[in-house]
């Protein structure tokens, strides 16, 4: 290859130099340090995913550490979309502060309890319950109110599947439903915010996630502190995620389990308020210990339901959780 070859191929490798420096801004905005920058001038699309990734990884520390549950390291803190991020999370949690009553699950807790120990009767506990699927531990809660076991009233079933099943399971309960689209949880908080406003004009007390597929962030969390209930499919901490059933069966458990714990800002690691285990039985398949977890899940979670509205759940400073059985 002659010169004035070598000298055009890389002439056309080589960036126009105003997007070079647009590329190096958006990489130091966004907080990447000095060795995230390519050794020459040519910036491939690596760089550009990497770019996104460190402006939403920023974004979202923003807004942990706008709630307080995180603190961010000084070169992230120093970086403007960190800074933008943090100040809009501020605004926006202002906002709903304003518009809310904030009450905590213990105040909650204490108030009903006393309630209920001066003899009084106590009303309904107005619940929100989010679902993303089949709706089956909605449908144990539906069936367990309707046989009076169940001091509870569901105001709102939220849905971030428009064609979930549970959504006609709620309709033929005649209780009112919201079903997201996929397109509102582009940003987690925009669909949270959507999700709080209605589950707040419903009255809801507390929040009932059976079968949410979909993390909950902080406009949920705030707005419900310690009354965000979750339902995980194994003995939490063991087998977190999404998959707990079929985790613990490729592993071979010989017991495994139901959890209900409330939701907090760290997957699966809020506090615990009852567990169940499920003995595995030699030659089961995965669909006979799902059926054994489920039938478990039905049971457990309305009677836990139940202990919020008798007011006997308390969280304790080190997030371990009292429930009085008396």
């Amino acid at each position: 290859m002659s010169d004035n070859e070598n000298r055009s191929t890389c002439q056309e490798a080589t960036a126009p130099a105003g997007v070079d420096e647009a590329y190096r801004a958006a990489v130091e905005e966004a907080g990447l340090p000095p060795e995230a920058l390519p050794s020459d001038s040519f910036f491939a699309p690596s760089v550009e995913r990497e770019v996104d990734r460190a402006r939403a990884e920023a974004v979202s520390a923003a807004r942990s550490a706008a709630m307080g549950s995180s603190e961010p390291s000084e070169t992230l803190a120093a970086s403007p979309v960190y800074q933008a991020a943090f100040a809009e999370a501020r605004r926006r949690i202002e906002q709903l502060e304003a518009a809310f009553d904030v009450e905590a699950g213990n105040a909650l807790q204490a108030r009903r309890a006393a309630a209920r120990a001066a003899g009084e009767d106590l009303p309904p506990l107005k619940i929100g319950v989010l679902i993303s699927g089949s709706g089956t531990n909605l449908q144990a809660l539906i069936d367990e109110i309707a046989s009076s076991n169940l001091n509870a009233e569901i105001v709102l079933v939220v849905s971030s599947r428009p064609s979930a099943a549970g959504l006609k399971r709620a309709a033929a309960a005649g209780i009112q439903t919201l079903a997201l689209s996929k397109e509102i949880y582009a940003d987690p908080w925009d669909a949270d915010e959507v999700i709080a406003t209605e589950l707040k004009r419903a009255g809801a007390e507390y929040i009932v996630m059976a079968g949410y597929m979909r993390k909950v962030h902080e406009p949920l969390l705030m707005l419900w502190p310690n009354r965000v209930v979750n339902l995980h499919p194994a003995l939490l901490p063991s087998f977190q995620g999404a998959h707990g059933i079929q985790d613990a069966y490729d592993r071979g458990v010989k017991v495994t389990g139901v959890t209900v714990h409330f939701a907090n800002a760290v997957y699966d690691q809020g506090p615990i308020i009852a567990q169940e285990p499920v003995r595995v039985e030699e030659g089961w398949s995965v669909d006979e210990l799902e059926a054994a977890i489920h039938a478990v899940e039905h049971r457990l979670y309305p009677q836990v339901v139940e202990l919020l509205a008798e007011g006997r759940v308390q969280v304790r400073e080190d997030l371990t959780v009292s429930v009085d059985r008396s």
